[in-house]
């Protein structure tokens, strides 16, 4: 594998931004089927290459990883802040295919993340389902709306930060979740093949429980897995493993 730090000027953040790229070596002049993955809430691009074998695991598959960085952002444009969902769904992706081969195509697009990028993950492939042949969360913060009732000062201030005093009211809007898996099985949506995991231990399992529980009423295919492990990244290099080996990759 090719380990690539990109910098490039952000157009829609104003800003440089760092991307962490992992690309297969081929002697031909293919484009390369690509995971893009998410960080967690107090990580950056550079958190999985810095605490995972994902690079040794991608190799194994012969996958493309795009690793991008969102701050604090939940993957939304924020109240107050940048613009990363903006950033994610779109800028990113042009300018990554422009300066590497990588594939368009949905079958050959997946993505996945942890804890907040878990929810980035479900995020985009939900909002924009023709572009993913899977998406996966680990331990993902799947239900936003929980965090309304929150009494903590700290995660209410991060709340208004992303959402304004919109925070208090999420359930049924376009950033839960849960709503948007039902409208999407009222709408007939071909939605990506869809992976969640949460270890017994971890503060946030419930909210995978929602999101796998919403799955089954509106008989949406879902992966779900539970077994040992807490917030950590023990658990996420085991998990992303399973991930991979789980991608519905086409034959090359």
């Amino acid at each position: 594998m090719a380990f690539i730090q990109c910098d490039f000027a952000s157009e829609t953040l104003s800003m440089g931004v760092s991307v962490n790229v992992l690309l297969p070596q081929t002697a031909n002049k293919q484009l390369h089927s690509t995971l893009w993955l998410l960080h967690g809430r107090t990580d950056d691009h550079s958190a999985w290459m810095r605490q995972t074998a994902i690079e040794r695991y991608a190799a194994e598959h012969s996958l493309a990883v795009v690793m991008p960085a969102a701050g604090l952002s939940y993957y939304q444009n924020m109240h107050e802040g940048l613009r990363y969902a903006d950033y994610i769904d779109h800028e990113l992706p042009q300018v990554m295919r422009s300066f590497f081969p990588l594939s368009e195509a949905r079958e050959d697009n997946f993505i996945a993340g942890l804890s907040m990028g878990g929810y980035g993950a479900m995020r985009s492939a939900l909002r924009y389902p023709e572009r993913y042949a899977a998406a996966a969360s680990l331990s993902g913060s799947l239900d936003a709306a929980a965090f309304s009732s929150s009494t903590e000062p700290e995660r209410i201030s991060w709340m208004r930060w992303v959402f304004g005093e919109a925070y208090k009211n999420l359930r049924g809007t376009d950033v839960d979740l849960l709503t948007q898996l039902q409208r999407a099985k009222q709408a007939g949506v071909d939605l990506p093949r869809l992976f969640a995991c949460c270890g017994y231990d971890d503060f946030i399992l419930e909210q995978s429980r929602a999101f796998a529980r919403q799955c089954s009423e509106n008989e949406i295919p879902l992966k779900y897995v539970e077994g040992p492990g807490d917030h950590e990244w023990s658990y996420w290099d085991r998990m992303i493993r399973e991930v991979l080996d789980w991608l519905p990759r086409t034959a090359s």
